[in-house]
């Protein structure tokens, strides 16, 4: 790797964890209908039947799991939502949610609560984030009540995941040589089983279960995902750090092969995650 494709992606690398500017307003409004909201309807199912008082989510987002939740769950049950991005709690408070909840700015790699405090921590699609995530779960564990529950989900492998390749395909050769590959490298990296479990284990917990889900990723047309993942995702740091000037460019390249693909009306495509569940 040369000298200035390397500087590029040490920046990229850094950039991959920052949520701010006006990408968090972007990501609500069209990342999570797009591909969230399925998965938080199943995670917050998932929890129904438990006996809980206290629930933690990390990497909360812009709220769409801590919505569910809150509306959800018996209005007794208590909901500290958690995310490393300051905006991005900005953003989920704004929207609000039918109950109150607690937000608060946190790291998952060292949390600031209690040992034994909480009966279910939640993660949507954060873990493939941590850059410790043997450490994350491991303090996910310390905070877990005995019997507690810790469940997330991860993006499974990009090529099971429509929307997501054909963007990150299209905008390879725009930037020969040194392509963005945010998709790839994290949100979809995070998805072999046997790397998951051991890091659970390292972490303290033991015997997960681990499912595949599928869903559809449904829009009005392809501007909608180009727009959701060139500019209300890390992969627009990226593209921005390559070329600044090139990121409605990049955007419009994904939006026509995304039509290309799917068609110039409204746009279906696959996608797939892994959910996780163990108790501690």
């Amino acid at each position: 790797m040369g000298t200035a494709a390397g500087a590029v992606m040490g920046a990229a690398q850094e950039s991959d964890k920052v949520f701010a500017g006006s990408i968090p307003d972007i990501y609500d409004e069209y990342l999570v209908p797009l591909i969230f909201e399925p998965y938080a309807t199943d995670i917050v199912a998932r929890l129904a039947s438990r006996p809980l008082a206290k629930v933690l989510e990390l990497a909360a987002g812009t709220g769409v799991v801590t919505r569910r939740l809150a509306s959800a769950l018996p209005r007794d049950v208590a909901i500290t939502a958690t995310d490393l991005n300051q905006p991005m709690l900005d953003r989920a408070a704004r929207v609000g949610t039918e109950r109150p909840v607690v937000w608060r700015q946190a790291d998952a790699l060292q949390l600031p609560f209690g040992d034994g405090v909480f009966d279910a921590v939640v993660c949507q699609f954060g873990v493939m984030f941590f850059p410790d995530k043997a450490r994350a779960f491991a303090e996910a564990r310390r905070v877990l009540r005995p019997g507690g529950v810790l469940l997330f989900n991860a993006w499974d492998r990009i090529e099971e995941n429509d929307f997501a390749l054909v963007v990150t395909d299209a905008l390879a050769p725009m930037f020969h040589g040194n392509p963005p590959r945010f998709m790839a490298r994290v949100p979809h990296g995070y998805r072999d089983r046997a790397a998951i479990q051991r890091d659970l284990e390292q972490g303290g917990f033991s015997r997960p279960e681990i499912e595949t889900v599928t869903a559809r990723s449904r829009a009005a047309s392809a501007w909608i995902p180009a727009v959701a993942y060139c500019q209300g995702t890390p992969l627009r740091s990226e593209i921005e750090a390559r070329d600044a000037s090139r990121l409605d460019e990049a955007t419009h390249v994904a939006n026509e092969a995304l039509v290309k693909r799917f068609g110039s009306g409204a746009v279906d495509g696959k996608i797939q995650a892994l959910v996780v569940s163990v108790e501690a």
